[in-house]
């Protein structure tokens, strides 16, 4: 039996591996976004609805949080051991500074997502430690829609000059 030949890039990683954690990161993108807007939509019916907290609002917090974690893992590993991009940037960050791709998946992405993420957990320890309803869903509201703006401003949208597509080309 022969071994399959190893898909190396120029760099030494796993060409296949890179293609794999950017689908999943780019699909993943979309469940992130959805568990986010129901979060939000909960939360701030919740608050102009004067209605209780209920597990279904728990469950949507969890859930956005889930996945925000999962998709960060997924981009940190992206971003410190098969990105490209990254690899280039942090060869000359002064040249990666000027230049817009570059700049944007060095920095801009990672310090918006990382403040998503750290909003999103704000919010998720806000609601679990306050007791009165309106409190909690006036701290989810507040948290989960600023994380969710982040998230928003750190995706590369198909519209922007370091854009990618809405869903993987295949």
């Amino acid at each position: 039996m022969m071994a399959r030949p190893h898909r190396s890039g120029r760099a030494g990683y796993d060409v296949r591996m890179l293609v794999t954690f950017v689908v999943l990161h780019s699909l993943l993108r979309w469940l992130v976004i959805a568990f986010g807007l129901v979060a939000v939509i909960r939360a701030v019916s919740g608050v102009t609805g004067h209605r209780p907290w209920t597990p279904l609002d728990e469950r949507a917090g969890r859930l956005f949080v889930i996945g925000l974690d999962i998709q960060m893992l997924i981009g940190l590993i992206l971003y410190g051991l098969l990105s490209p991009i990254t690899r280039v940037a942090f060869a000359d960050m002064g040249a990666a500074m000027r230049d817009p791709l570059l700049r944007f998946y060095a920095i801009e992405h990672l310090v918006l997502m990382v403040g998503a993420v750290a909003l999103a957990h704000v919010g998720r320890a806000r609601t679990r430690k306050t007791s009165s309803a309106p409190a909690r869903q006036r701290a989810a509201a507040i948290f989960f829609t600023l994380s969710l703006l982040l998230v928003l401003l750190g995706t590369p949208w198909p519209f922007r000059a370091v854009g990618r597509p809405l869903l993987p080309q295949f």
